[in-house]
This record gives structure tokens, sequence and C-alpha cells, in this order.
């Protein structure tokens, strides 16, 4: 009885523990469910929208272009090229498929086996060929979530994943995946990365080529065929195999496929012409205004400069500089017995060492291995620098100059030699404006950009010398003075001051004409004092100088104040094309990637009823020259193909660009080049006129005078008589100028140390900077026709009158008596650079502006308070998003 009582109990106890368990069973089947959707409903308000990410975002570098489309400039490594899902190979989606996520149309975001593969990587850190997360869970990751591996990231995940399946299809989400997703060498995306890796599009990718980009989104860095091959490959074959055990390819394929070497061919984008200065200032203004985006919006900048004047401009510039150092004697060698890779080479001074001294010429090897020989006509110039002023005897023999294991500097000659060099101390630059536009022909900011970074062209402020006198001289004409007018230059007392001409002579009572193009100072100052200070420094202000930075004083009229090259080139185009005010500007037009136009400048010009004249005539000229160069395009591309099959089918033949088959390798870095449409201008706008057109006649011919008979004389072995100009050199030689100008051109060079010394006491700028300017003008006028400034009122404007304006107790009083016309052009703004961070006006908030839209506002825009900060009008395209 009592066994049949115990075994009832146990059957009672084992009951019980089922229904226990069962119910226990129940219980955390429902929590389960409870818990994750109370999870969701805590997370919803905090996960994003999913109707944001629709899109992905177009990343390109930057790139920026002479005015006869050559590459100076690109910036940013950003590339994302956003593809539409039928752009997406079939065998390209398989070879992921394969590789991320093989159920990825079967289940609804959340893979049971990949949630399990996840967990044990983040608890174990393992590494293996499958990933642990769905396509969709990737794309949740890469649009919102960060990239830490922590449960709280992974959960949030799954929630974002399940969202985005019930709000997107599939094919939406694979989209967007191969369209964000990182594989390496800063590509974002697929097309992106058929680009980077293989300058291909994806039509033209081999299953080989689709399986490597595959194996990328794991870990790019692990399995990059760049900097990995082997790991690459390895990776690769895995991801065909499993797109043949798939079913996505046969056997054949397969066979090929895994058969098929890395065959990179990278993107390499190369620059036609290193412009640095000017592509470094473009940028610089970008980004001033639209911020660091600006170099991934893929936009194709044209800016007004040549390339061959700037090449021109940079060349003179740098035989100014090494006549300098040749005038100033040799400092020594650089180092002794260091590495030659531990030097860089600047312009075109290679650094070299030196493994053999002979009696007149010694033998150095370059950084690439060659060995060069310096005869003694390359070094005989070499004689001891001892002060700026003071340099030794002629050295008779190498050794003087050398010794074995020396670092020192050879420049290549026109004639095949080399000749020895040294790194100059002393710094130049040189500005040239077209003086009808403002448009910069060439700017030049230093010896060497790698050397220093700093734009003396627009942010060196300088004391302006003698090149001041012609506006203080223009005031005085303004005022009723003639170029005949008699001043005296004798002797002169203000308290203390006693100024003395630079030759301490006096010539006594001279006509102004005289004064100035013999630069006597004493002449300048009293035609300061007769004009007033304030109405010369007002006049200054107009010419572009800045005001704040003009002594009170009559050392204005010695050049006592502070200007910038750029501003000194801006005051002569006034002479230069009779008396307007035009405003520096060097972006020309701004494309967006697919070459549709953003932006075209439309400066004010000095004389807009001559251009409107010719508008219709210069569009249809531009239009046929354009359809003339898409002939020469299309003849050259058929050439180009010929020649690529005539190269595939001959044997041995290297791989270089000429050998590259541009059916197959359709998207390296020429498919990207700016293939801009043609230009149509609009009718421009009178610039403001601040002389008289005689007074800017008459100082024009003051200012020939200065070339024909005075201290730039030596301008006349230019065998022209249609030039002018100022030569100018502050105390102590500290600053050597010139500042010349053509009717088509006005370029000022500036000569000096970036800590004020003097450079000599015979540098004055006759010397120093006038044949920096006579080697960049020389190129720029050869085969230009003689002309010169026209008396004539081309542009029939009015001198702008400005407004006197009266604050009384009982408001402000205009004198509305003395203004001008009200249809007269504002008064000039100055010229600033980017030295300065002023306001700028906010980017458009329409970012869907067409071409036709851009171009068709360019004649409501304005000159900025900043030409040079971005561009010389107001209105700027909005950034792409």
């Amino acid at each position: 009885m009592a066994k049949k009582n115990a075994t009832a109990r146990l059957i009672h106890f084992l009951v019980g523990l089922f229904v226990a368990c069962l119910a226990l069973a129940v219980i955390l089947a429902l929590a389960v469910p409870i818990g994750f959707y109370g999870m969701a409903m805590y997370l919803s308000p905090t996960l994003p929208s999913i109707q944001e990410i629709k899109t992905a975002n177009l990343e390109m570098p930057l790139q920026i272009y002479s005015s006869d489309d050559k590459l100076i400039g690109q910036y940013g490594n950003r590339l994302s090229l956003p593809v539409t899902f039928d752009e997406i190979p079939e065998d390209l989606t398989h070879a992921f498929l394969a590789a991320e996520d093989a159920s990825f149309f079967q289940h609804s975001g959340i893979s049971i086996k990949g949630l399990g593969r996840a967990v044990t990587e983040v608890v174990t850190d393992d590494d293996s060929q499958t990933g642990g997360s769905t396509i969709t869970m990737q794309v949740a990751k890469n649009y919102f979530l960060s990239p830490e591996r922590t449960l709280n990231r992974k959960l949030t995940e799954l929630f974002v994943a399940r969202k985005m399946e019930d709000e997107l299809s599939k094919n939406e989400i694979l989209t967007l995946y191969v369209n964000k997703i990182y594989l390496g060498e800063g590509a974002y995306g697929i097309r992106a990365a058929a680009k980077k890796y293989y300058s291909k599009s994806l039509d033209n990718l081999t299953i080989a080529e689709m399986a490597m980009l595959a194996g990328l989104p794991k870990a790019p860095s692990k399995y990059n065929p760049v900097a990995n091959p082997s790991r690459a490959l390895t990776r690769r074959n895995w991801i065909i195999g499993r797109m043949h055990e798939l079913g996505y390819i046969t056997k054949a394929q397969h066979d090929e496929a895994v058969n098929s070497p890395v065959g990179i061919k990278l993107y390499k984008e190369k620059l036609d012409v290193n412009m640095p200065y000017l592509a470094e200032m473009t940028r610089a203004a970008l980004v001033e205004r639209y911020g660091e985006q600006v170099m991934h919006g893929g936009w194709r900048v044209r800016l007004t400069v040549d390339s061959k004047a700037q090449t021109d401009a940079e060349a003179a510039v740098l035989t100014g500089l090494v006549a300098y150092e040749h005038r100033h004697g040799w400092r020594g060698a650089e180092a002794n017995d260091e590495p030659l890779e531990n030097f860089q080479r600047y312009g075109n001074m290679s650094p070299a060492k030196v493994t053999k001294v002979n009696s007149r010429s010694f033998e150095a090897i370059l950084q690439s291995g060659e060995s060069v020989t310096v005869n003694w006509s390359g070094m005989s110039w070499a004689r001891k620098y001892i002060s700026a002023n003071r340099i030794g005897y002629y050295p008779n023999n190498a050794s003087q100059i050398v010794s074995k294991n020396d670092i020192v500097r050879v420049i290549p000659t026109a004639n095949g030699n080399w000749q020895l060099g040294q790194i100059p101390k002393i710094q130049g630059s040189l500005v040239s404006l077209n003086p009808e536009t403002g448009a910069v022909n060439a700017l030049v900011g230093g010896f060497d950009f790698k050397h220093s970074k700093f734009n003396r062209a627009l942010q060196g402020w300088r004391q302006p010398g003698s090149t001041i006198k012609p506006l203080v001289y223009t005031a005085a004409l303004e005022k009723g003075y003639h170029p005949d007018s008699i001043v005296s230059d004798r002797p002169i007392q203000v308290s203390d001051w006693k100024p003395k001409n630079s030759d301490e002579r006096f010539l006594g009572d001279i006509t102004l004409r005289r004064g100035l193009y013999l630069s006597r100072n004493l002449v300048s100052i009293r035609l300061l004092q007769a004009i007033g200070i304030s109405d010369a420094r007002n006049l200054l202000d107009e010419f572009g100088l800045d005001k704040e930075k003009l002594p009170t004083t009559l050392s204005l009229a010695l050049g006592a104040g502070q200007a910038t090259p750029l501003q000194m080139a801006t005051a002569y185009s006034t002479f230069a094309n009779g008396g307007h005010r035009v405003q520096p500007y060097f972006i020309e037009q701004i494309y967006n990637y697919k070459n549709e136009l953003l932006f075209q400048a439309n400066p004010l010009q000095a004389c807009a009823l001559c251009f409107n004249e010719q508008l219709e005539a210069v569009n249809k000229n531009l239009i046929e020259e354009y359809n003339k160069s898409l002939e020469d395009d299309n003849s050259t591309t058929d050439k180009s193909a010929n020649e690529s099959t005539e190269l595939e089918n001959s044997e041995n033949v290297e791989e270089t660009d000429e050998a590259i088959d541009l059916t197959v390798y359709d998207a390296g870095p020429q498919s990207d080049r700016l293939k801009a449409p043609v230009v149509q201008y609009v009718a421009a706008k009178q610039a403001p006129r601040i002389l008289k057109p005689r007074v800017a006649f008459e100082m024009a011919d003051i200012l020939r005078d200065v070339v024909q008979r005075g201290t730039a004389v030596r301008a006349k072995a230019l065998g022209r008589d249609d030039i002018g100009g100022k030569t100018g050199t502050t105390n102590e030689a500290k600053d050597a100028w010139f500042a010349g100008f053509h009717p088509t051109n006005a370029t000022v060079v500036w000569m000096g140390f970036d800590q004020p010394t003097s450079m000599g006491r015979r540098e004055y700028g006759g010397v120093a900077a006038l044949p920096v300017w006579m080697d960049f003008m020389k190129a720029q006028l050869k085969d230009t026709p003689n002309q010169w400034v026209s008396i004539n009122n081309r542009s029939k404007s009015k001198k702008q009158q400005q407004q006197i304006i009266e604050m009384t107790d009982d408001g402000i009083i205009t004198d509305d008596d003395d203004i001008s016309d009200t249809s007269a052009p504002a008064k000039p703004v100055k010229t600033q650079t980017q030295q300065r961070k002023p306001t700028l006006p906010e980017p458009t908030a329409d970012t869907n502006n067409s071409a036709a839209q851009a171009n068709s506002s360019r004649s409501n825009d304005s000159v900025p308070q900043n030409p040079l900060s971005v561009t010389p009008v107001q209105r700027m395209p909005p950034m792409p998003e």
C-alpha cells in the first residue's frame, strides 16, 4: 500500500513538473516577442527615417583647370558614384550575394544563422570568410550607425534592418548597399571601386574582377588587391567557388575566373601642369564659402589663367631669383655626407651629392641614381657670399666651391649641361591681370609652393615704394594739374623730417612729367601737400588699395603704406584701360561632374559697350570653334582606336598609356576630365570710371616715358613703345617693384625677403624686379600688335561722383545734386585678399539649378566685397548634397 502511495506521489510530482515546465515555456515564448516588441517601442523614437536614404550622394574630387583646359590641381580622395538597380550587372549581384548574404532574397532582414555568427564574432573575434550580418543589416550600419562592435549597436542594427525591410523593396536595399559600402582606396560603392581598381565601367568587369570587389566589404584593407594581392586572390577564388556552388556560374566560367590574374589597373589621375599656388587659392576660396565638402562634390572649376602664361610667369620669377643669388654669391653646400633622400626637389633645382671634385668641374649623383657633371662654366659664378653688399673673389678651382659628399643643388641648362645652384633666400611674386575685365592672367606666389605655401601675391603686404607715386600724381591731375605743370625739386623740410631724393641731388623747378619718370621724391611730396592727404587716400582707396593701411602723413607720397602685388596690379589696370576700376577674379566657370554649367563669370568691364557690340559675333565664333574641336576630337579618337588595335596585334608590346584599350578601360582618368559645352556670353555691365579719360591717358603717357627715358629705360630692350610702368624701391632696398602695363596686360613684380631686410644697396626695382617683368611680358606680347591707351571715352561712361552725406540733429541730409546718373555703376569696392576673412553670402537654397538657369542668371550678378575669396560675382552655385 505504501508502495502504491509513493508511486502515485511520484506520478503527481512528475505531472506537476511537466505542467510547470510547460507553463514556463509558454511564458518564455510570450516574453521573447513581448520583450522584442517592448524594446522596439523603446527604440522606435530614436530610429532614423528610412526615406532619408533612398538615394546616395555623388562624391568626386574637386578638379581645377586652366583656361586652356589643362588639369592643374585636384583635391579630395573620396569616390562615390551611385548606380540604379538596373545598372548593376547580374553577375555582380550574384558575387555579392555569394560573399555576404546568399539568402538575402529569402529572409526578412535578419538571418538567424548570421545573427549567431555575429554574436560569435563579438565574443570570440572570429575571422571567417562569411560575414556575420545580412546585407540589410550592413545597410543599416553603413547609413545610420557607428562601426563599433557592441551588443547595443547590434540590437539597434536589427531593429533598423526590420524597419527597412518593411518600408523598402529588396532591390532598393541592395542598391543602397552597393552604393554605400566602403571598398578601399577611397572608393564607396561598386561603380567607384570598378573605376578605382580597374579603370572600368561595371559592364566591362569580368567575373573574376566582380568577385574581387565582392570580397572587399568584409575587410577592405586586409583583402585589398593592391596592398595584399595574395590574400585578396584567396578570398576572390573562394567567392568564385561559392558562385559556382550556388549555381550562379558554370564550371567553365568558374575555371576561367579562378585562373585569371589579379589584373589591377589602378585609376591614377595625373596633373597636366602642376600649378599649386593657383590650385590652392582656388581650393581655399571654395572651402571658405562651402566648407570642406566642396572637395568631394565633383566640381570642375575652370580658371581665367592660361597654362602657357602661368608657366612663363613662373619661369620669369625663378630666373630673377636665381640671377639675384648669382649677384650675391655662394652660401655653401646645404649639408655634407647626409642621405640624399632627405632632401626635396624645388623648382628645377635637384639635390645632388658630390662624388668627385676635379680642378675645374665636379661630379655628383642625383636621387634617381643618375650621375651628372658640372663644368666650370656652370659654377664659376660662385663667389663667396659675405653680406648683402659684399662678395668674395672669383674662385680658381672647383675645390674652393664644393667638397666630396657635399649636398648641393644642380640645375639643367638649355644646352643639356648642368649648373650649380642654391635654394634662394630671396622671394618674389608676380600678378598679371587683363585690364579690361580684371581676369587673372598669371599669378606666382613665391619661389616654390613646396618650399613655402605663403602666397605673396595675395597675402604679402609690403611697402609699395615709388610704384605708389603714379597714383598720387594722378590725384594731382584730377585736381587740375597737367603733365607740363612746374613743380619744385628743391630741398624741403617738414618739422624734423628732411626728405631727400635717392641720388641726393636737386633739379630745381621741373615739370610734373619729368618729376615722375625720374622718380623725384621731393616733387611727389610737394604734390601731395598741394592736393591734400585725405583726397589722395580716397583716390588710392578707389584704385583698390586698402585705405586703412595707408599713412596719414606726407610719407604716403614715397610709398610708406602697405599694399599687395594684387592691389598694385589692380591699380595699374586703371591706367591701361582708360580710367576704369575693374575687379580682379580668377574663377571663370564651374561645372558639375556631368559637365553641366553651374556658374559663369560676368565681370564688370572697362568697356561694356565695346564688348556688347561684338557679343553676337563672339558667341558665333565660339560655337564654330567648339564644333571644330569636336570634329578634331572624333578624328583623334578614331586614330587612337586604330593605333590601339595595331598595338594589341603586335608582339612584345609593353603596357603603356598608349596601349590601353579605351573600349575596355572606359572609366579611367580621361573619362572624368572636363568636357565643357560651348561657352556663350551674355551682355556685360560697365565697370565704374574713377578717372577722367584725359587723366588716364596723360598718366599712361607719362608712364610710357618712364620706359623710354626714365628709371625703367632697360625695358626699351623689348623693342616696343606701347608699354609703360614704374619702378619702386623702398628704404635700404628691402622691397623691389616694377608695376607695368600694356593695354592688354597689367603686370606687377615684387622681390624681397619675407622678413624685410636689405637686398643690397644696388638692388633697385629696375635691377631686381624689372628683368622679371621683361621676361614675362616678352612672351605675352609676342605677336601682339602695337596699340596704346585711348584718350577717347570708349565706354561712354561717366566718372562716379561721391555722395555727400551730412548727419545733423534733424537726421541725415544727402546732396542729391552731386550724384551722377542713377544708372551709373556703383562705387568700386576694395581689392582684398585671402588673408582676410570677410563675411560671404550664403549659397542659395535651391540645389537643383540647371545649367540654363545658371547661365541666364549671370547678368544679374554684382561685384562682391571680396572678389579673390571666391569669384568675381556674388552669386555662386549651391553646393550639391
